[in-house]
């Protein structure tokens, strides 16, 4: 029987990642379950869940980590998808991916922008 971390994090993971956060899950059972459960309990169930920051505001800063590591690009795209899920409008990702631009550099902001594009084509698609 799943913990109450996993528990409480399935339901952010669905809430804020949705189909593509459980793609991602689904991905780990056949190499490193216990990679998925990891990924479940402590970033969802423990820091998601936590009340100082609301979801909206989280994945703004992911957005931004994702975009200013810059070798990241399929969980920055997960993360994308995840913003627009839970609020932010597209001018405000792409406002953040631009202030990537001052921090981490433009090739960074650049390559943010690109998989932000992408990942609009793919949900109009």
């Amino acid at each position: 029987m799943p913990n109450s971390r996993f528990t409480l994090g399935l339901e952010q993971l669905s809430k804020i990642d949705g189909e593509a956060g459980h793609n991602v899950i689904e991905s780990l059972q056949d190499i490193c379950p216990d990679l998925a459960r990891f990924t479940i309990e402590y970033p969802f169930g423990d820091i998601y869940s936590r009340q100082a920051l609301d979801v909206k505001s989280r994945e703004i800063a992911t957005v931004a980590a994702l975009t200013a590591l810059g070798h990241c690009r399929p969980q920055l795209k997960v993360h994308l998808n995840a913003a627009l899920n839970v609020g932010c409008s597209e001018d405000e990702v792409k406002e953040v991916l631009l202030q990537m631009s001052v921090y981490a550099g433009f090739p960074a902001a650049l390559n943010g922008m690109f998989a932000f594009k992408e990942v609009l084509q793919e949900r109009q698609a």
